[in-house]
């Protein structure tokens, strides 16, 4: 029992794939939120869905998340480790090893997507809330599992909120990636005009790491492209001032790499905790004949400022490329299953366009005018497509908006879908 919230664990059991419901099994976990002085209310549930792909669901403390104060005002709330993550049958470089070979385990993957979480989360309302729907709260990842969720199940929801994560519904892989591209390269040179010293102290960082055979604490060498991944955390309300600080503490006075460095750099880079983000990061735009065939890297190639020797050294954000698999040790047990997958032709549609045209079920979304991570013109042209939306664009966040702003973003997500705002 946390002293803000009363909490309560539940663990469910639900096929592997859902349609052999007698076949292999995988326990998923799920925690209970209510505020204290309401634990007897019969209050509406809320079912929070994370971002990722592979993220697990938020532990709650005090105060946070920062929208979790807000929703517990009318709501219980269902904070899901979704398949893979966190308690629900972990997915991990552990796990990865004991599959007999790459084709069993690309296989048992392959059950990891949107469609089989909406399956899971439906399980769980029948029995947790019976015939009651419920309404979601969406970010980032999770806004793709709503359109899924909608274009699947709509019967089981009442309201849906979105912060960050309405997709294109029939964007590529490759359409993603060139729109990803040019947004990156903006916040990079955005991050280097506020902070003019750290081009050049990146740019000494990647000199060094060509010429010097630099290892990480776990042993993995440090290369450049891996240093470039750095970028990711650029695209968060406060990535431009943790990467400041990361760099402020980079070289000691000899010029060699800091222990506090390279630490920090092996945790924000190793996938350790989260190896599905990295695994399943381009199946979500696999959809019909088409492979996703490793389009961030592809796409790459027709973005020549990119390049490991151009002047500034630009950083990557939220993309997956197939040398991580070979040079990332918890990364590793994954590489040929990974590769599989990027192959693969037969990837189910993850969405219904009849569906969400005809869609009745209230959804409000915010779509985050200068979002690093998911194009906002993709997403008011979705916006637009799915009936029953309404479209709050904002530049006053970042991608981490719902968290950053204290609960006013679900605030107004909440009025907008009832009709108040």
């Amino acid at each position: 029992m946390n002293p803000a919230y009363a909490t309560t664990d539940h663990l469910f059991t639900v096929p592997l794939d859902h349609s052999l419901p007698d076949g292999p099994t995988l326990q998923v976990f799920a925690r209970e939120v209510v505020d204290p002085a309401r634990t007897k209310d019969q209050l509406p549930w809320l079912l929070y869905l994370q971002g990722g792909p592979g993220g697990k669901a938020p532990r709650p403390s005090a105060g946070s998340p920062g929208w979790l104060p807000q929703a517990l005002k009318t709501h219980r709330v269902l904070l899901l480790d979704q398949r893979g993550t966190g308690r629900s049958t972990p997915v991990t470089a552990k796990s990865a090893s004991r599959f007999a070979s790459p084709s069993e385990l690309a296989a048992y993957l392959a059950h990891f997507r949107a469609d089989a979480i909406v399956a899971d989360a439906e399980l769980i309302r029948g029995q947790l809330c019976g015939d009651e729907p419920w309404e979601t709260l969406g970010q980032s990842y999770g806004g793709f599992l709503t359109l899924t969720y909608l274009s699947q199940a709509p019967h089981g929801l009442r309201s849906c909120y979105v912060t960050g994560g309405l997709p294109g519904l029939t964007a590529t892989a490759d359409d993603v990636y060139h729109r990803t591209y040019p947004r990156v390269r903006d916040r990079v040179l955005d991050f280097y005009a506020r902070y003019p010293d750290d081009a050049a102290g990146l740019r000494r960082i990647a000199d060094l790491l060509t010429s010097e055979d630099i290892r990480l604490p776990g042993g993995d060498r440090l290369t450049t492209r891996r240093l470039r991944t750095l970028g990711l955390v650029l695209g968060m309300g406060d990535g431009f001032e943790r990467l400041h600080w990361l760099l402020d503490e980079s070289l000691a006075p000899d010029g060699e790499l800091t222990d506090t460095f390279l630490h920090q750099v092996e945790s924000l880079t190793g996938f350790t905790d989260n190896p599905l983000y990295a695994v399943m990061q381009e199946t979500l735009y696999g959809q019909g004949a088409d492979p996703t065939a490793w389009a961030a890297a592809r796409s790459l190639t027709d973005f020549p400022e990119f390049a490991e020797d151009a002047d500034p050294l630009l950083l990557t954000g939220e993309m997956i490329y197939p040398w991580m698999f070979r040079e990332i040790k918890g990364l590793r047990p994954f590489a040929d299953a990974a590769d599989l997958l990027a192959q693969r032709t037969d990837w189910p549609p993850l969405y219904d366009p009849r569906r969400l045209a005809a869609n009745q079920v209230p959804l409000a979304a915010v779509v985050y005018h200068d979002d690093m991570y998911v194009d906002a013109g993709l997403s008011l042209r979705t916006a637009h497509d799915v009936g029953a939306t309404r479209a709050w664009v904002t530049n006053e966040w970042e991608h981490d908006g719902v968290t950053a702003s204290n609960g006013r973003v679900l605030a107004r997500l909440m009025d907008l879908a009832t009709g108040r705002a």
